[in-house]
């Protein structure tokens, strides 16, 4: 087409089916991620892409099933990067490390990933979530656990209370330092380790309750 200068404008690549769902899949994270959900619509990331409507319906039957693909994604490689961390011939504080700035590195390179997985709608996924993730990492710290607290002389029947609360630690540090990004990231996995290390090492074999209920 000639413009009023007689240039010729060019002329728009016409994208294969992978790379048109690659588009919308990209452009819809990126939405999704910085303001969930319930505030991004379908024509929206349509607009966006430069597409009508019906070519995100085509590729993803509506909003749920785009959100859901995105989650899938997000969920199969975060819960990838903290697996392969937890490995049984590491040192437990060597463990603990790499899990802490692994989780960071992922924020680091995936804000937007991190933050659509810790803000999701519950409503518009099923399956893998932030949740199960932080879930499967508990488990499997348990498993790595029990045989550290028995050689220190603890109860390893009692390895999921500390499982569960490591893991959850580092999630909420997670959704704590998306926004904040400071100290950095190795500052903030030493603090963490620091806190979370010491207080494995320091556990008493029995431990009990020192503060009374007051009298009703």
């Amino acid at each position: 087409m000639n413009t009023s200068s007689g240039e010729v404008s060019p002329k728009r690549v016409r994208m294969s089916r992978a790379q048109r769902r690659e588009q919308l899949i990209g452009i819809a994270r990126e939405l999704f991620g910085a303001r969930g959900y319930d505030a991004v619509s379908i024509e929206e990331i349509a607009s966006a892409a430069e597409v009508s409507k019906p070519v995100v319906y085509e590729h993803f039957g509506g909003k749920e099933g785009l959100y859901q693909v995105i989650v899938d994604r997000e969920v199969t490689q975060l819960s990838e990067m903290l697996s392969s961390q937890m490995r049984p011939g590491l040192h437990p504080r060597d463990m603990l490390e790499r899990i802490v700035l692994s989780l960071l590195d992922y924020i680091e390179s995936n804000a937007d990933g991190f933050r659509l997985l810790s803000h999701q709608s519950p409503t518009a996924v099923s399956g893998g979530t932030f949740t199960t993730v932080i879930a499967d990492v508990a488990e499997q710290v348990t498993d790595l656990l029990a045989p550290v607290l028995e050689e220190q002389g603890l109860n390893p029947k009692t390895a999921p209370i500390y499982g569960q609360l490591l893991a959850g630690a580092i999630g909420r540090i997670g959704q704590w330092w998306v926004d904040v990004r400071e100290p950095s990231k190795e500052e903030t996995a030493a603090h963490v380790v620091n806190l979370l290390w010491l207080g494995l090492r320091s556990m008493e074999r029995d431990p009990k309750l020192t503060a009374r209920p007051s009298s009703l």
